[in-house]
């Protein structure tokens, strides 16, 4: 045993006085036997003493001389320690920081709100379109009218002075070089937003049955109220038969 510093309030027996009373029940290496002294007064019976060995977790081995009961302490792998605590709690924050260093680099590499909200790109296949068919797709919340003109259709467009137009522009400037064919126009009139109906109107285009807007072939505006022609939004052939809007 080593030496120990007396603590106050406490007692113990014969030539250990000046001894705590952890040293007299424990060695300095943990475990191993331990010595519980009795109380004050009238020696306490074996059986009490057994007892209380049994709540504590001690194991009673035999009585010295004195009477006093030596025992066995359980050992301290049986029970959980505060070195057990300190490693849950820092694995526990271990992770906790782990995941905040993660999350900011899963957070950057999503798409941030103004390249949601722009729209990514969209590809239409035109094979199905028949020759004088119109089809109607949506790119960036809007609608997108694809026309498959016929030659007449182009012909009634080329044929109008672009001077006498309202919004003056040719029609070869609203198509794309070798697909005179195709008419790729937004399908929001430009009076009040309005969705005109193709195929409809006195120039077999687009008509806006809201306020009266006449749109040709070229989706340029003819009559009413319609201060420009429909937009034409910007788009790409990827082939002959496939166009990529935006």
């Amino acid at each position: 045993m080593h030496a120990c510093e007396p603590i106050a309030g406490l007692r113990s027996h014969g030539k250990g006085a000046n001894r705590t009373i952890l040293d007299c029940l424990f060695r300095r290496n943990g475990g191993g036997k331990a010595v519980f002294l009795p109380p004050r007064g009238p020696r306490a019976p074996a059986a009490s003493l057994r007892a209380r060995f049994r709540v504590s977790g001690a194991v009673p081995l035999a009585a010295d001389k004195k009477g006093l009961e030596i025992v066995t302490t359980a050992s301290s792998a049986d029970h959980p320690t505060r070195r057990d605590f300190l490693y849950v709690a820092t694995g526990a924050v271990a992770a906790v920081g782990a995941a905040a260093t993660v999350w900011p680099l899963v957070s950057q590499m999503n798409p941030d709100a103004s390249t949601v909200a722009a729209g990514a790109p969209i590809e239409v296949d035109l094979t199905p379109i028949a020759e004088g068919q119109d089809i109607k797709v949506f790119w960036r919340g809007k609608p997108i009218y694809i026309s498959h003109r016929t030659k007449k259709q182009i012909e009634e467009a080329r044929a109008v002075s672009v001077s006498s137009l309202p919004d003056p522009q040719s029609d070869e400037a609203r198509i794309k070089p070798g697909h005179d064919q195709w008419l790729v126009v937004v399908g929001i009139c430009t009076h009040l937003g309005c969705i005109p109906i193709a195929h409809e109107g006195q120039y077999d285009g687009f008509f806006c049955p809201c306020h009266g807007s006449v749109y040709d072939t070229s989706g340029r505006i003819r009559q009413g109220p319609a201060p420009t022609n429909l937009a034409v939004p910007p788009y790409t052939f990827v082939s002959d038969t496939k166009i990529q809007i935006g």
